[in-house]
């Protein structure tokens, strides 16, 4: 059953649900009218390598929100057996979204659930540098950030604790 609330819900071209709330660099919604970050679109495929480096330009800007909306295109899109690579990829950009929020417990669980996610995919895999991705560096990198967060237990800058999807040679 319909409410009155569920029609005025922002919809897309297709009728499907879609908040078109502007929204800041970290994703937050703000209110209408306000001028935000331009937001990522949806359902873009990209190349494997396209998606690196759109979302490494996000996470260098402090726009980890808007790279998750990047990889989460990529494991939508992608091919069934890198699906679990991208999901763990989305997971440290979410994780690092929220610790820059100040959500300490969410950062840091979904930070370190990430680092997981990639190492078990690369292990099953068995690939260290899927397009060119440093999987043990990002998972070193997930848990140090967890774990600044949970010591600090205050919001970290996400310009300055983005990480280098390619290592060095990000």
């Amino acid at each position: 059953m319909s409410s009155a609330s569920d029609d005025r819900r922002d919809r897309d071209a297709e009728g499907r649900a879609r908040n078109a709330r502007p929204r800041d660099g970290l994703g937050r919604p703000l209110p209408y009218g306000t001028d935000g970050v331009e937001r990522q679109p949806e359902g873009v495929v990209r190349a494997p390598e396209d998606t690196v480096t759109e979302a490494q330009a996000l996470l260098a800007a402090g726009k980890p929100f808007h790279a998750h909306e990047v990889f989460e295109d990529a494991w939508k899109s992608g091919p069934d057996e890198e699906r679990a690579l991208w999901r763990g990829l989305a997971q440290l950009a979410v994780g690092l979204t929220h610790a820059a929020r100040g959500n300490v417990t969410g950062g840091a669980r979904l930070l370190r659930r990430g680092a997981g996610a990639v190492e078990a995919w690369g292990a099953e895999a068995g690939q260290s540098r899927p397009h060119g991705l440093e999987l043990a560096g990002l998972a070193a990198w997930a848990r140090e950030l967890a774990g600044t967060v949970e010591k600090e237990g205050a919001a970290v800058d996400a310009e300055v604790w983005a990480p280098r999807l390619r290592g060095d040679g990000a």
